[in-house]
């Protein structure tokens, strides 16, 4: 079943002779439960691609479909719901907020929606995350490895139809880096929870089942891998 389906996507900033093509009309889809990697060397595209389909930015030319709905013609209440619903992301610096608890910002994405917390599937995820006594902790009392799993519960508590994450072991060391992509690897399989990965690091794409290479904006290659 087809999840996410990008057609003919540019983004170009500035204008005339400033103007500058982030992204060359990019065309893919990936299928629910897929595990992909975005690679590319710094500059290539791949940031600016992860927030389009975040729904985080808007492109200067093309479409973004999750789940059929066409989101870059939702008007900016109705994407700002709809990625708060569909989209989980996961980021570098983990983006927790500082005066919250580790359950108020797993949390928190369903209050802002005033949605009610269903308990059953955060003490699941809790379980599963390992912060079954870190629930009452703020995040400076956390190690990185345990904030990066705060900003993935996080990700999850919605169950969102796709799982966007930003280079999520580049702030960690080697120990927590493999964790992170191991936890992130039995959510995939686990819960079937499509993921979609912007990394450097080959190493770390290689867990991926698909390799998608972005060099000047463009997709230079796009490999099944297992």
């Amino acid at each position: 079943m087809e999840i996410l389906k990008i057609e003919h996507l540019s983004k170009i900033y500035g204008k005339g002779e400033f103007a500058v093509k982030a992204l060359d009309d990019i065309s893919f889809s990936v299928q629910k439960g897929d595990f992909v990697a975005i690679v590319g060397p710094s500059g290539s595209g791949k940031s600016t691609l992860l927030h389009m389909l975040g729904g985080v930015d808007r492109p200067t030319e093309g479409k973004v479909f999750v789940e059929d709905t066409d989101i870059f013609a939702l008007n900016e209440t109705q994407l700002a719901i709809f990625r708060r619903r569909q989209i989980g992301l996961i980021y570098q610096f983990f983006n927790l907020i500082p005066i919250l608890t580790v359950e108020e910002n797993m949390t928190l994405p369903l209050l802002l929606d005033q949605q009610e917390v269903d308990k059953s599937h955060l003490a699941n995820l809790v379980n599963t995350l390992d912060l079954q006594q870190r629930l009452n902790y703020l995040p400076n009392q956390l190690s990185g490895g345990q904030q990066q799993r705060v900003s993935i519960g996080r990700a999850l508590m919605g169950n969102p139809a796709i799982i966007l994450a930003d280079e999520p072991t580049g702030n960690l060391d080697s120990m927590n880096s493999s964790e992170i992509i191991d936890l992130l690897k039995m959510l995939n399989k686990t819960y079937h929870q499509t993921l979609i990965i912007i990394t450097h690091d080959e190493r770390i794409a290689l867990q991926a089942n698909r390799i998608i290479s972005i060099e000047d904006g463009r997709i230079a290659k796009d490999e099944v891998i297992r």
